[in-house]
């Protein structure tokens, strides 16, 4: 998230004049991420997340908004849109398109321990079985199709080791998807995001609750192995990127719990954790290297997802 596109108060009071939420008491820009410009907004009837979209179109986002509705739907804790007075979820502002959606409680937690990633690997599969029905069909935009259109505008950036790293592991994941092994993983619409950021944990509680799931906008069909392990490489490492045993452990282990694992998903843990740690080498690389304006922004190191792919190319714990 971030401020590409200023909104005034005039022009989102008028804005919001077609829902049926009150009226505007007070909107501020979110500074974290780097996609599309996030406001919190809260009115007299309460506390919403605006979102204007940068780079998706509006043919693009029924899908991630449908998605959006439909977990929700399924008691799947994340923001749900709201529609205006006609039904419609998708509206335009400042000639972007934009949707408002309900502000969810809690806060990341940036330090998890073993808890914290039970409460995470149980939320997954949740959300998995819950997308299983959703008909939307849109690809992962990050995916495999995305790291071979933009492969050769990094390498001028790289050195020639990173730049042959690059390029041997976005073959072998061709390799995998043409030998047929990726369409052989159980598959639905996913989250494709999952880091400690876009999870919300409620603080007034004891035990760690899970209380939301934020930021679905990289959304898009893909394995649900893919999902576990973006999870994975990201809430489970320590501090030099290998694995913590415990924190991997109670993700697993919770997950399995609420939809077992098949063996063609534990036979391509190794590869789907290299997908997981590419995807985002491949999307950081292109955010600091082929940047846009914007009013706020806060680009995320490449490095760390260097390492780690290095890390799983070199090992990866089975699946048992």
């Amino acid at each position: 998230m971030a401020v590409f596109t200023f909104v005034s108060r005039d022009a989102l009071a008028r804005w919001l004049a077609r829902y049926d939420v009150g009226d505007l008491v007070e909107h501020e820009g979110i500074a974290s991420g780097i996609e599309n410009s996030n406001w919190f907004v809260t009115t007299t009837a309460g506390r919403y997340v605006l979102t204007l979209f940068e780079r998706m179109t509006a043919q693009e986002l029924p899908f991630h908004l449908g998605l959006l509705h439909h977990l929700a739907a399924h008691g799947i804790p994340c923001p749900d849109p709201v529609a205006d007075r006609d039904g419609i979820v998708l509206e335009t502002l400042m000639g972007k398109p934009a949707a408002l959606c309900s502000r969810l409680d809690g806060q990341p937690e940036m330090q998890p321990g073993a808890a914290h990633c039970a409460q995470l690997g149980e939320t997954i599969a949740r959300m998995h079985l819950a997308a299983a029905d959703y008909s939307g069909r849109t690809p992962n935009p990050r995916g495999l199709s995305w790291w071979q259109a933009v492969a050769p505008q990094l390498a001028a950036h790289l050195a020639p080791e990173q730049a042959a790293l690059l390029g041997d592991e976005i073959e072998h994941q061709r390799a995998f998807a043409a030998s047929g092994g990726l369409a052989s993983l159980p598959a639905s619409a996913v989250h494709a995001d999952l880091f400690r950021d876009n999870v919300f944990f409620d603080s007034r509680t004891h035990s760690p609750r899970l209380a939301g799931i934020i930021d679905f906008w990289f959304a898009g069909v893909d394995a649900w192995l893919f999902d576990l392990a973006v999870a994975a490489n990201d809430w489970c490492t320590d501090g030099n990127e290998g694995f913590d045993p415990a924190r991997l452990a109670a993700l697993l282990d919770a997950y399995r719990r609420v939809r077992p694992l098949q063996p063609a998903e534990r036979d391509a843990w190794q590869t789907m954790l290299r997908a997981a740690a590419l995807r985002f080498w491949v999307s950081r690389l292109y955010d600091l290297h082929c940047p846009r304006p914007a009013e706020i922004v806060v680009p995320k190191d490449p490095a760390r997802f260097e390492r780690i792919l290095r890390l799983r190319r070199a090992e990866a714990p089975a699946l048992h």
